[in-house]
């Protein structure tokens, strides 16, 4: 009966050993991954990674994870030398694959979201032009200033903002805004004016993790929320 208690001891120990080497090692692993998604991705603001799955050592063994959560804040991407920032990034990683450092991971499938803010997305409009919540879903409030006969007259439209598919036959995509109607009170040109202010494009696919891609967009009081998936995502790398 004493061999027996002697035996249990020993398998609790070793048990605790094990889950504590695999947790330092999982939280190593984690921080690993989101310093080189952070230096990558050129991040302003934060990443967080959480690889799931025990025991770990086991998938960090055969180098494969079954699958990893990303948490990215403050991320910019570029479109035509221009920045466009992400408040938020959120996905989900699937079949990731792991190079010997974890410094680096390549997953068989990703979905995620993203939100783009007013305030960010009227900086990416380089116009000038202020944006806001449309109202309803797919819909923003544009406001605007032009020069009208050496007066400013300022107006508001209602735009949609739709997702196309870009021109430069690559595959990738385009956030366009567009307003649905300009108020032109007979003032010859003003529309072309306002809209000149009011409606643009803006690419949004470079600066993602490679093989991640834009597939749908909604608005609400918040923001612009997009939709993200992809195959053979790069999560990380030099």
């Amino acid at each position: 009966m004493r061999f027996l208690r002697v035996v249990v001891i020993i398998g609790v120990v070793l048990g605790a050993i094990f889950v504590g080497v695999d947790r330092w090692a999982v939280s190593y692993a984690e921080n690993r991954l989101a310093d080189r998604i952070q230096a990558r991705q050129g991040l302003a603001g934060s990443s967080e990674v959480d690889i799931h799955g025990f025991p770990f050592l086991t998938q960090a063994l055969s180098r494969d994870l079954d699958q990893v959560d990303l948490k990215l804040r403050g991320v910019e991407v570029m479109a035509d030398g221009r920045k466009t920032r992400l408040s938020e990034l959120d996905a989900t990683f699937r079949g990731v694959t792991l190079n010997g450092d974890y410094s680096r991971g390549t997953a068989k499938t990703a979905k995620g979201t993203a939100l783009i803010t007013y305030g960010d997305l009227s900086a990416a409009s380089q116009t000038g032009a202020s944006l806001s919540y449309g109202g309803a879903p797919g819909k923003v409030k544009v406001t605007a200033g032009v020069d009208v006969l050496g007066r400013t007259l300022t107006r508001s439209v209602v735009s949609t903002i739709t997702l196309e598919d870009a021109k430069d036959g690559k595959g990738g995509k385009i956030v366009r805004v567009r307003a649905e109607e300009v108020p032109g009170e007979g003032i010859p040109g003003l529309e072309k004016l306002v809209r000149k202010k009011t409606d643009f494009d803006r690419g949004l696919d470079s600066g993602l993790p490679a093989g991640l891609h834009l597939s749908a967009l909604t608005s609400d009081e918040t923001g612009v929320h997009l939709t993200l998936d992809g195959s053979n995502v790069v999560m990380a790398g030099s």
